[in-house]
């Protein structure tokens, strides 16, 4: 029987605390120093930063893990990962719900599918090179592990939620010791590209004058229609309005859970990989949620719009908020000791790698809007989409570009054709080389499909 004054109580509820603490101390540094404002690192990569330093600084003067006291239940350092494993999901199935604008133009559609094949050739470009680089260090360095370099994609171009989720995959099924600090950390590293590069590449545009650094967000009014749509659920009914958001959400997650346990039981094989895909599950739970809602609604079975947009991202915000928190935090660089060399090369080489492919790109296929497009899919490519966005405000502060809504929609086709890099991902620590000539392959496939116009002439 638990006692309320037991620190397994109180264990989960302090360390979400010191996790949303850390964000209110970072934000309050952002508007305090002039340096951290124009920097264009987000809010949460520094509240992680925060975090790891508090850890770091206690462990130096106690000699004791911050996070494994019993002020956070003992175990807080997995629970880090934990939270990260799940935001990771439930921020993806809330920006799925999120209801569709109107229907697309041809030449939109030719856009987004355009921008989809961007995202995952970056993607095939970081995981060529990290792995090369890693495969390398495996003949310099005895004992490294051959494929720490795939985690490169899945840390810049996707986050902390799949760095951890390859990075425990290797760690516990291939031996690869410190797997998932080391896919945390190049996630970190990820996000300081973006601030870095990203800040480069504005005072370069601020000399041509395109663009005037502002110290403050920027801020817009909250239409009522946005909050409280036509036909929606009130907001303060016999239920509360973001009560049934945030239970739809989880209603996908939990639906998404029994897909991947039948699927395990089928392929208890793939196991490992299968809990890994938790995100991309959720994704399509909510995607077939999304649908059975609409097609009740067209049906006059459900005579009420549920879903709110508005209410969604906030979730979804608030999901990956936490998410980068956790992430950073639950880094323990005592296994990175070794191997911070390779480390610094991968992070260097992921981010010049990264903005001069992007940009290469960027200045072919969206001549129309190359500024915008390229700051937007850097900042993605290197961080997560809100990290795009930070970047895409300081040029089209009013979203007048059609570039945020090609990192929106883009993420279909870019689930298609990347999903055979978690699959080769998963055979990289097995025949490295064999799956390293096979990336490249890939890598030149896409480009071919990227670049059809340019190579076979435009279609009249």
């Amino acid at each position: 029987m638990e006692n309320f004054w037991d620190y397994s109580v109180w264990g989960f509820v302090n360390l979400t605390a010191a996790m949303l603490i850390s964000l209110l101390a970072a934000n309050l540094l952002k508007k305090s120093i002039r340096l951290l404002r124009v920097s264009l690192i987000p809010t949460s990569v520094l509240g992680g930063l925060l975090l790891l330093t508090v850890s770091l600084s206690y462990q130096a003067i106690t000699g004791n893990s911050f996070f494994n006291s019993n002020a956070f239940g003992g175990n807080g350092a997995a629970t880090l990962e934990i939270v990260t494993y799940h935001c990771l999901a439930l921020g993806f199935i809330a920006t799925t719900m999120k209801p569709d604008s109107a229907k697309l133009t041809r030449e939109r559609q030719v856009e987004i599918f355009n921008t989809g094949l961007t995202t995952v050739a970056t993607y095939l470009l970081q995981a060529v090179l990290g792995f090369g680089i890693t495969i390398i260090a495996a003949k310099v360095i005895d004992g490294f592990f051959a494929a720490a370099g795939v985690l490169l994609p899945f840390g810049f171009g996707q986050g902390t939620g799949q760095a951890l989720n390859y990075g425990g995959i290797y760690e516990n099924d291939f031996g690869f010791v410190g797997g998932k600090s080391f896919g945390l950390t190049v996630a970190c590293m990820g996000f300081l590209s973006a601030s870095l590069a990203g800040v480069f590449h504005l005072n370069i545009l601020r000399r041509k004058g395109r663009v005037v650094f502002t110290e403050e967000d920027v801020t817009h009014a909250i239409n009522s229609e946005q909050v409280q749509g036509k036909d929606e659920i009130p907001m303060n009914g016999s239920i509360d309005k973001m009560t049934v958001q945030i239970a739809i959400v989880f209603a996908a997650y939990y639906v998404a859970y029994l897909m991947i346990r039948a699927l395990a039981f089928l392929l208890p094989g793939l196991k490992s990989v299968l809990y890994g895909f938790n995100f991309l599950l959720g994704v399509l739970a909510a995607t077939v949620g999304k649908a059975l809602l609409n097609f009740l609604r067209k049906k006059k079975v459900v005579n009420k719009v549920y879903i709110n947009g508005f209410l969604m991202n906030r979730i979804s915000g608030f999901c990956f908020d936490l998410m980068i928190v956790a992430g950073i935090g639950a880094i323990r660089l005592e296994f990175l000791q070794s191997s911070w060399h390779v480390l610094l090369i991968l992070g260097i080489a992921g981010m010049v790698s990264t903005y001069a492919y992007v940009y290469f790109i960027c200045k072919r296929i969206f001549p129309e809007y190359l500024e915008e497009q390229f700051m937007g899919m850097y900042g993605m490519l290197t961080g997560t989409a809100s990290t795009g966005i930070i970047l895409l405000r300081e040029l089209d502060p009013d979203f007048k570009t059609p570039v945020s809504d090609n990192m929106v929609y883009q993420n279909f086709p870019a689930m298609v054709f990347g999903f055979p890099i978690m699959l080769l991902a998963t055979l990289a620590p097995v025949a490295p080389m064999m799956t390293w000539l096979i990336l490249v392959a890939f890598f030149a496939v896409i480009n071919l499909l990227l670049f059809r116009r340019q190579i076979f002439g435009k279609k009249r």
